[in-house]
């Protein structure tokens, strides 16, 4: 989608955009990403070349997200690790790390990143295309992966 098509696709979520651009890279190997963030709703959506990339839910005031039945925002990182490992069980390219053990699923589409809230970490999943697996560093903002309070 693109960020026109989101827009009319969700009318009340995004009347108070904030955006923001980051770019990058080395040896001509350039990198843009747009961002509208919709505080009031929890959602940051990410755009490259034009068109939806990633979206992540603040854990503290996004939407409830559930895969397979189970919640995915706001809970103990350990407990929704636990149950993505048990979600894998035989498939060996379903589950993998980013830096600092970060768990990503393949067939989710997605990162299980962490927001603080007080002294604990809750759960702040953020959801890419299949094809950004390969560079998800480039793919999103350095934001995108912080741990937020």
């Amino acid at each position: 989608m693109s960020a026109d098509e989101v827009t009319d696709a969700l009318p009340g979520v995004t009347t108070d955009t904030e955006h923001r651009t980051w770019a990058g890279g080395r040896n001509n190997n350039t990198w843009r990403v747009a961002e509208g963030r919709y505080r009031e709703f929890g959602l940051h959506l990410y755009y490259q070349d034009g068109r939806l990339s990633g979206i992540a839910i603040d854990a503290l005031c996004g939407p409830q997200i559930t895969a397979d039945d189970t919640a995915l925002v706001g809970r103990a990182p350990s407990a929704l690790e636990q149950w993505m490992r048990e979600r894998a069980g035989t498939r060996p390219d379903e589950l993998s790390c980013m830096s600092a053990g970060v768990p990503c699923s393949t067939s989710l589409g997605m990162v299980i990143n962490v927001q603080r809230e007080g002294d604990r970490l809750l759960t702040r999943p953020v959801f890419f295309l299949t094809e950004a697996l390969d560079d998800l560093s480039h793919r999103l903002p350095g934001r995108a992966w912080e741990i937020h309070d």
